[in-house]
């Protein structure tokens, strides 16, 4: 009887050896001889396979950045990080890469950010990218990526980082863009065209840049009414038309306005008063007319403003009290009588947009701020 008592005993002591007993199971996964276990081990070999197949994609890499990517272990890879034995990140920025994106990237399921900027990635996005649920940020700026707007990537459910500046991208701005929960929507610098999406003011972004496109039309009307979290919005260097929607100064936390180079007409609307965090102010380049108010020159966090090349008549002592508080000003080439480096006068006679109509009505919500706006008058052009 102790034979066998000591034969079973034997047994277990080997099991234990060989398995590592109850402490060899890892998220569900056996642990392997070198301390993974078997799921993580799934994981990094398909890390391997996709990161071996974007290899094999990249025409020319004049950094040598991809010699480093050989043999298994991926977590040495230059540009790759890993976590818990899982591949987290891939930064490749300015790497001067030459080549396309893969399906395989796909299987990167644990990645939360991909950075390329700075390299000369061509082609579309691969539809499969939608399936990178962890995905948090991605970068893709830089680059020579065509094609219309990759609707794809509104598809990957945790995104709230999209940069698609200094590309080839073209053709309109789909509606979805701004309903979705990103952070920051950075399409600058593509060849996007059409009018914006109404469903610009439904964004929680807190920064938005649209400039150095072909954009035409309006500024939507429902610009501002839906939230005020946005601090960054640039409409620069458009083709962008009518009137500076009132809506604006419900955007309570807004730093930072550029409309300039476009061909905006009507007068600045009074909602800006709203505006007590706005640091810089342009709408330069444009076709606005009027009398430059004090409700904007009284903005106490402005640092710049310039309505220069429009075609303001005016403006009143408050503005002139800019330069003492160091704030940038410049109101170049208006219509300003007695002032120097205007437009000369045969250009004021006609002013353009005479036409235009910048009526408003009721505003969808009343609201109060500053001392010379006034909700019972507030109006959506």
């Amino acid at each position: 009887m102790e034979e066998k008592t000591k034969l079973l005993l034997l047994s277990l002591l080997f099991l234990v050896a060989v398995h590592g007993g109850a402490g060899g199971f890892v998220g569900g996964g056996r642990t392997t001889r070198n301390g993974w276990s078997n799921s993580n081990t799934s994981t990094l070999n398909n890390a391997y396979i996709a990161l071996q197949a974007w290899k094999s994609a990249i025409k020319d890499d004049p950094k040598g950045i991809l010699n480093s990517w050989v043999g298994s272990n991926v977590c040495d890879y230059k540009g790759v990080f890993c976590q818990d034995s899982s591949v987290t990140g891939i930064d490749l920025n300015h790497g001067g890469l030459e080549g396309i994106l893969v399906k395989e990237l796909s299987l990167l399921k644990d990645m939360t950010l991909l950075h390329l900027n700075s390299n000369s990635f061509t082609g579309t996005i691969p539809d499969s990218l939608k399936d990178l649920f962890a995905l948090t940020e991605l970068d893709l700026s830089n680059n020579q990526f065509s094609g219309p707007f990759p609707t794809i990537i509104l598809q990957i459910p945790n995104l709230a980082y999209l940069d698609l500046r200094f590309n080839l991208f073209s053709g309109p701005i789909p509606d979805l863009v701004f309903t979705k929960n990103l952070d920051a929507i950075l399409l600058n610098n593509n060849n996007f065209e059409g009018q914006i999406p109404h469903s610009l003011g439904n964004s929680p972004a807190s920064v938005i840049n649209l400039a150095n496109n072909k954009l035409t039309g309006d500024i939507p009307i429902s610009f501002g009414y839906s939230g005020s979290g946005l601090k960054e919005i640039l409409f620069l260097n458009n083709q962008l038309s009518g009137c500076i929607p009132q809506g604006i100064g419900m955007w309570s936390d807004l730093q930072v306005f550029d409309a300039s180079f476009n061909s905006l007409m009507g007068h600045i609307p009074d909602s800006i008063s709203c505006l007590e965090d706005i640091e810089v102010l342009n709408v330069a380049h444009n076709e606005l007319s009027g009398e430059l108010p004090d409700l904007v020159c009284e903005l106490k966090s402005l640092m710049n403003l310039s309505v220069a090349y429009n075609f303001f008549s005016g403006f009143s002592q408050e503005c002139g009290k800019l330069y003492g508080r160091n704030v940038g000003f410049d109101f170049a080439l208006n219509c300003i009588p007695g002032r120097e480096m205007q437009r000369p006068e045969p250009e004021c006679d006609m002013i353009p947009g005479g036409s235009l109509s910048c009526l408003r009505i009721p505003s969808m919500k009343s609201f109060s701020c500053g001392t010379s706006f006034r909700s019972s008058n507030s109006r959506i052009p």
